[in-house]
């Protein structure tokens, strides 16, 4: 295994399953740098909407994800907007198109071996972190849940921020972003082969941390 590669985690799963929070408080617990690489695709498409451009256009997504600043990652990370339903849809949308994928994938493959601030290692969670950015990570976690669990979690979530929604809306959005992501012959969103499954249907948020630093530890002890 590459050296750098060695204190790689990788959580990847659908929307909404929880894998962002898992992964920022695991980082937290190990003292690793993090990184949510869906908002670097949120960026991406919700630049092409502020521009008037349509995510589903390579010719508007493209040059917009070629565009993302490493220097501006962390002002980047802060806007608001980008955690919007709009701003999931249009990620989603702007994450069939290889060319964006292509534009984004050094950014994410720079972090995981170089980790910010001297860290001694990085998480990184999204769609195929173990399957394409680092498939010799040291440990991959792949997050999943039942649709309506997920559904239920992103509504009172949009509903904290003030959005106008219905749960009912969500589902269906959920369901059809799911479907886009799993079915794209671009990178289809799937857990690598060696990922350890964690089901978050029936955890709470803390439980499901515990459950993921335990595969960890487990995974540590095993290479010592």
């Amino acid at each position: 295994m590459n050296s750098k590669l060695s204190n790689i985690i990788a959580v990847d799963g659908l929307a909404a399953t929880g894998k962002g929070t898992i992964a920022r408080r695991l980082a937290a617990h190990l003292g690793y740098a993090y990184l949510d690489t869906g908002l670097l695709y949120r960026a991406v498409g919700l630049s092409v909407i502020v521009s008037g451009g349509d995510p589903f256009d390579p010719a508007a997504a493209i040059p917009a994800a070629q565009k993302l600043d490493p220097a501006a990652l962390d002002a980047l990370m802060d806007d608001p907007r980008l955690r919007s339903d709009v701003g999931g849809q249009a990620a989603s949308k702007v994450g069939a198109i290889q060319g964006v994928r292509d534009a984004l994938f050094q950014f994410q493959r720079n972090f995981a071996l170089n980790p910010p601030d001297s860290k001694a290692g990085a998480v990184l969670d999204g769609r195929d972190i173990g399957t394409v950015i680092a498939p010799d990570a040291m440990v991959k976690i792949y997050v999943e849940a039942t649709p309506e669990i997920r559904a239920r979690r992103r509504f009172l979530e949009l509903q904290s921020r003030g959005e106008n929604v219905t749960e009912s809306a969500v589902l269906e959005d959920l369901q059809t972003r799911d479907a886009r992501d799993v079915s794209r012959s671009v990178v289809p969103a799937k857990p690598a082969e060696d990922a350890i499954h964690l089901d978050t249907t029936n955890l709470t948020i803390d439980e499901a941390v515990a459950a993921a630093i335990r595969i960890v530890e487990d995974r540590q002890k095993a290479r010592s």
